[in-house]
């Protein structure tokens, strides 16, 4: 890369040329956003809320429209930490990062009951104050095949296709985020599953195919997420049923696209007709929901994902290499140095964090007038010094035999007397 020449740079033609760029950008959105409620243009939005569930709305259409098949991307220096480097001669695909920036404003002063304060006169004082204004820029993002370098650690969630064993550990998982409970049942009315926000509970067809299950349980899932009575009210919003239909199917759709389950059987051509006289904004508003409900259940439900394989791999492991576990042997009372101790040891009441003050005071001598010890048990007690560990643990196995046999002994008589 060359090197920059300032005396070269003109300031206010780099201002309009990011004008002139986001102005763009402003318009290929607002073009974007009103495609994406195509029927045939909806799979493939979402599609990208799978493969890209962390970007913004405004992001996944642009990257959408100038890379339909981009797969993952990161900056220039995101790839560059993963030690990915961007190919010669590749173009950026721009999208908007955050540029916020801070500002000097007038404004009238409140006092702490939010009123305004005013002066001698009667008006309102003046007081100046930073804020914070939010704002964007374009920016470059490049997708996974513009790079090369080291592979790229994926998820697990791959070996979750098709598998059995794979289904029933995504199963498990989307149970266990699910905040509310599930139970499988036999549904007369020939529903495939409800969401009742009366009991705030979910019900799923008993018998169906792992495929259909799961798809089921996500769609009541999304329903529990985004139209339960908190949810609503924490929104302040009513929403019409075919829109809680919309964004129950849709978020089910992302979620199952991304674990690579069947999404042949998704139809969505009733989402035009449904957006056909909504504003752009509310639309963007109905993708942003979409997008950020999907978002939370992938992250949740791969992190229990890979906890649980965890947990399985160390089960696997300690199956298969006991050996070389740093565990004893159930006999372990038998070998040289190990001592069982019966009764057990009691040591709920032992307090580590108690200090313990050592004083340390002179002998006192205990001897005779002719200087010789006086003390009683001299010699046992250099008898016990010479006692070897080896005597000292084969004296405590004896006094616990002694102490079993007594033990039985008592209540072998106890009983004969009952």
């Amino acid at each position: 890369m060359a090197d920059f020449d300032k005396s070269k740079f003109d300031p206010k033609a780099a201002f309009e040329a990011r004008k002139a760029e986001m102005e763009e950008i402003t318009k290929k959105l607002e073009n974007g956003v009103k495609d994406v409620f195509r029927s045939e243009n909806y799979k493939d939005y979402l599609n990208f809320c799978a493969k890209l569930p962390r970007y913004s709305v405004n992001n996944q259409i642009l990257i959408m429209m100038q890379k339909p098949d981009a797969t993952m991307c990161q900056s220039y220096n995101g790839w560059k930490e993963m030690n990915r480097f961007v190919k010669k001669g590749e173009k950026g695909i721009r999208i908007l990062a955050p540029a916020p920036y801070k500002m000097q404003k007038e404004q009238d002063k409140m006092d702490s009951f939010g009123k305004p304060v005013l002066d001698k006169d009667g008006e309102p004082v003046k007081e100046t104050v930073e804020v914070t204004v939010n704002a964007f820029k374009p920016v470059s993002t490049f997708d996974i095949t513009q790079t090369e370098g080291d592979p790229v650690p994926t998820v697990g969630v791959n070996e979750l296709t098709g598998s059995v064993e794979g289904y029933e550990t995504l199963l498990t998982a989307i149970k266990e985020v699910v905040p509310v409970p599930i139970t499988f049942e036999q549904i007369d009315s020939g529903a495939k599953g409800f969401y009742n926000p009366e009991e705030n509970r979910i019900v799923v067809q008993e018998g169906m195919s792992e495929a259909q299950t799961v798809k089921t349980l996500l769609h009541e899932a999304s329903h529990q997420a985004l139209h339960s009575r908190e949810a609503m009210d924490a929104n302040s919003e009513q929403k019409p049923r075919n829109q809680k239909e919309t964004e129950a199917e849709s978020v089910a759709y992302v979620v199952c696209q991304h674990y690579g389950i069947d999404t042949s059987d998704y139809s969505f051509a009733y989402v035009a007709t449904w957006s056909a006289d909504k504003e752009m904004p509310e639309l963007k508003a109905s993708l942003d929901t979409i997008r950020r409900a999907a978002a939370q259940l992938i992250v949740k439900i791969d992190e229990k994902v890979q906890t649980m394989n965890a947990v399985k791999d160390m089960d696997q492991f300690m199956e298969a290499h006991p050996e070389d576990l740093p565990f004893f042997d159930p006999g372990f009372d038998s070998q040289p140095g190990f001592v069982r101790i019966e009764p057990p040891v009691d040591l709920t009441g032992l307090q580590p964090d108690k200090q313990i003050n050592v004083t340390l005071q002179p002998a006192k001598e205990n001897k005779d007038e002719k200087g010789e010890d006086k003390s009683e048990g001299k010699d046992e007690t250099k008898a016990a010094k010479k006692e070897s560990v080896k005597e000292k643990l084969a004296k405590g196995r004896e006094k616990s035999e002694k102490m079993k046999t007594e033990k039985k002994t008592k209540d072998k008589d106890l009983r004969e007397a009952i």
